[in-house]
């Protein structure tokens, strides 16, 4: 095995989980009495925008983070364990599962990158086997959830942004990068490795692959997930 790795860079949500990770977390939050039944609406009228690539990111955020505003980070760490373990372990693509092992059995570095909050992208990273993960960053005032966002957005080019300094703060040169992703929104992220794969990709993901001559992964065929 060689002493100097690749970075495997994957996307979250419908390439490593059968579902949209900041929806689950809406309806979850939702029965358990913590938001109204119209921010599930809400919600959902905000994700039709990002298939089409033209999502208000900074609204979709102000109108996810809303019922957590003024909970303390123990009531939320708590609150997303639960959620992970009844929402996202049975939306797990084994395929997804097999494609990390893969590169850490390699001794790649394997980085999950996502345009949803760090409350949720940082534990579902944890249980994938992840070294580590960049996601919209939440403002905390003495431990206190304000509903606010820090930083650059990992959003689109901000993906891209977010990336590169986090490479620039490793202490190893990477060989080279493997990238993933299911959505025409990553296509910076996606230029931005040396080797890209579309993973579950929409229309429009699939035909930029198809053009550049990419490889396409589905992971979405029966028996593939976690059930």
């Amino acid at each position: 095995m060689s002493n100097t790795p690749y970075l495997a860079v994957f996307e979250l949500d419908e390439t490593l989980i059968a579902a949209d990770s900041a929806s689950l977390w809406s309806e979850h939050i939702a029965e358990k009495g913590l938001a109204p039944e119209n921010q599930i609406a809400e919600e959902h009228e905000l994700i039709s925008a990002y298939a089409k690539g033209t999502m208000d990111m900074d609204r979709y955020m102000q109108a996810t983070l809303k019922p957590i505003i003024g909970m303390d980070r123990r009531t939320l760490t708590q609150l997303v364990a639960e959620f992970v373990e009844e929402k996202i372990k049975p939306a797990l693509y084994n395929d997804a599962i097999s494609r990390i092992q893969w590169h850490k059995q390699r001794g790649d570095k394997v980085l999950v990158i996502s345009a949803t909050g760090e409350h949720l992208v940082k534990p579902i990273a944890k249980l994938l086997g992840a070294d580590d993960a960049i996601a919209i960053n939440l403002e905390q005032i003495n431990g206190i959830i304000t509903g606010r966002t820090t930083g650059t957005l990992s959003y689109q080019q901000g993906k891209v942004t977010r990336m590169k300094a986090w490479i620039a703060e490793q202490d190893i040169q990477f060989k080279g990068s493997y990238g993933y992703s299911d959505s025409i929104n990553d296509l910076p992220m996606l230029d931005a490795v040396d080797r890209p794969f579309a993973v579950n990709p929409d229309p429009a993901l699939a035909l930029h692959a198809q053009m550049q001559d990419w490889t396409i992964m589905d992971w979405r065929h029966e028996n593939n997930i976690l059930r």
